[in-house]
């Protein structure tokens, strides 16, 4: 019998200096962080990443003002999804909005008891703001 593949989503969260990174668990239940990485490596990063998962779906943040508008990162964004599309033309990519993960995913390093000091780690800021990204597009899409 053959093995059923196992497909993740990967969930983004673009920046200017860094890059979350967030993965399923294989039965796409909950979001797990995989890193930070600075963005010009990110495609490398992610085909890297591609050789030992199987990804059905990539999703970005996509950073709109509280009240719906694009901000200047918007263009960056549409660019970026514009480079991941053509680097992986047969992984669908969706950009989702991510107003406040960044706040958010502060919030909860804070109530997770780390120190200060381990919080101010920026890194550890972008990935926890990519699997909050991720876990919240699973709530909504039914599949947490």
């Amino acid at each position: 019998m053959g093995k059923i593949p196992i497909k993740r989503i990967l969930a983004i969260d673009y920046g200017k200096k860094r890059t979350g990174l967030a993965k399923t668990d294989p039965f796409c239940s909950f979001a797990q962080p995989v890193g930070t990485f600075p963005p010009e490596k990110i495609i490398t990063i992610i085909k890297s990443f591609l050789q030992e998962n199987s990804v059905e779906k990539i999703i970005v943040g996509y950073p709109l003002n509280s009240d719906g508008t694009k901000n200047p990162m918007t263009g960056i964004i549409d660019g970026f999804i514009e480079e991941l599309s053509a680097a992986f033309p047969d992984i669908p990519v969706e950009p989702i909005d991510e107003h406040g993960s960044s706040k958010q995913a502060g919030k909860v390093l804070i109530e997770s008891g780390l120190s200060r000091k381990k919080r101010q780690r920026k890194g550890r800021l972008d990935s926890a703001a990519a699997c909050l990204l991720l876990q919240h597009y699973l709530e909504n899409t039914g599949n947490a």
